[in-house]
């Protein structure tokens, strides 16, 4: 959704709903006029805590703070593709849980279904660690035993529910998965017979884990990967592997003078429709599928983090100097950039984490226990906001609009 779009200045009429949604009363709302300086009202921020239980959501439009608990400190939060919840993983204790905002979005607008809490389903796979969304469903791969957990959102509230285990035969590593648009997955395999370091390939398997095309370009080291539904990317030794739900394989060579250097992350730009490639031991670059390279977009050793904003149009780029640099997709081209934290130590276990809305970053900084809400049009306007003792995780959840039922 453009923000575009949904930042008409409302005038003071009164706008009436024409149809019903489950629990609705009959109370008109009015949808106030929108703040340039001010969060979507149904935008909530959600952050874990490095040493403690804590979790702390933000609705950063009137800033208030709700305190609830993780089962475990530090825990990793992907938001879903739906934007309604976040996937909580604790890897070193075998658990999966699925926090809900209680927003539930209709396309024109949004209903406030319930309380922030967490959701009745779990998984409970062997050190799940990569996670990832499409449409309805959470993908989780569990590197200790080489399986997937799926689920669907309409069992998330079903109680006693369990995430679905499809078993493919992989061996146990530290792998990836993607979803196709024609239901398949791809997902990364651990060649024993090989000498390098794994994962060694992707094949695309179906729902129930039955091989449907082996993998036929042998490579090694992959990791990171991002998909636009109907071609995969993997950072693997001397490019990028490209698997497309058409069965087809190649590799994307790495620019001159990489060397060994493999890209860890993916990025997929869903509004930009573009992927882009990130090593923090040469900066970041645009992937061009049909001229089969890569090309810098921004290339620096002093990268600390590097996201897409909630939307997928443009690159935040934040450095070790404090400097957050914004990238607008669509032109290729540095938008906009200045300091807005003070610096970070390379060697800092837990540094800055950030994430994006359309108008704003969100910084986590463990160090204050705080995260900033810096204004993209204006980096000298940043409201702080504490969280907890060591914020180290961060998540955008909810949506970038105004309108309620």
């Amino acid at each position: 959704m453009k923000s575009t779009y949904n930042k008409l200045i409302i005038s003071a009429l009164a706008i009436f709903s024409l149809t019903a949604c489950d629990n609705d009363d009959d109370t008109n709302v009015v949808n106030p006029p929108v703040d340039a300086n001010k969060e979507y009202e149904y935008i909530r921020i959600l952050t874990t805590d490095g040493t403690s239980n804590a979790l702390t959501q933000i609705k950063p439009a009137d800033g208030s703070v709700i305190n609830l608990e993780a089962k475990y400190p530090n825990a990793s939060l992907y938001a879903t593709a739906t934007g309604r919840y976040a996937a909580v993983l604790y890897n070193s204790q075998n658990l999966v849980e699925f926090f809900d905002t209680g927003l539930e979005y209709h396309g024109d607008h949004v209903d406030v279904k319930g309380t922030p809490k967490f959701a009745a389903i779990t998984g409970d796979g062997n050190k799940p660690t990569h996670y990832k969304t499409k449409g309805d469903e959470s993908m989780v791969f569990n590197d200790g035993d080489g399986t997937l957990s799926i689920a669907k959102e309409a069992d998330f509230h079903v109680s006693g529910a369990k995430m679905q285990v499809i078993n493919a035969g992989l061996e146990p590593h530290h792998g990836a998965m993607v979803k196709f648009d024609n239901g398949n997955y791809g997902v990364t395999i651990l060649d024993n017979a090989s000498s390098l370091p794994g994962p060694h390939g992707v094949k695309i398997i179906n729902a129930s884990g039955a091989e449907v095309v082996a993998s036929t370009l042998p490579t090694s080291r992959i990791h990171g990967n991002a998909t636009d539904g109907t071609n995969a990317l993997f950072g693997a030794e001397g490019g990028i592997l490209v698997v497309t739900q058409n069965e087809e394989q190649r590799l994307i060579p790495n620019p001159e003078g990489f060397g060994t250097v493999r890209a860890g992350t993916i990025l997929y730009a869903a509004e930009a429709r573009k992927f882009l490639a990130y090593t923090n031991l040469k900066g970041v670059y645009t992937v061009d599928l049909a001229g089969n390279k890569m090309n810098p977009l921004f290339e620096s050793t002093d990268i600390m983090q590097c996201k897409l904003d909630k939307e997928g149009e443009n690159l935040l780029i934040l450095l070790l100097d404090g400097t957050l640099k914004v990238y607008d997709l669509e032109t290729g081209k540095l938008d906009r950039e200045g300091k807005v934290i003070a610096a970070t130590l390379a060697t800092e276990i837990y540094k800055p984490v950030i994430e994006a809305t359309d108008d704003f970053a969100y910084i986590a900084l463990p160090a204050l226990g705080e995260v900033h809400q810096i204004l993209l049009s204006d980096f000298t306007k940043i409201n702080k906001i504490k969280v907890s003792a060591q914020p180290t995780k961060i998540a955008i959840l909810g949506y970038e609009t105004n309108e309620s039922h």
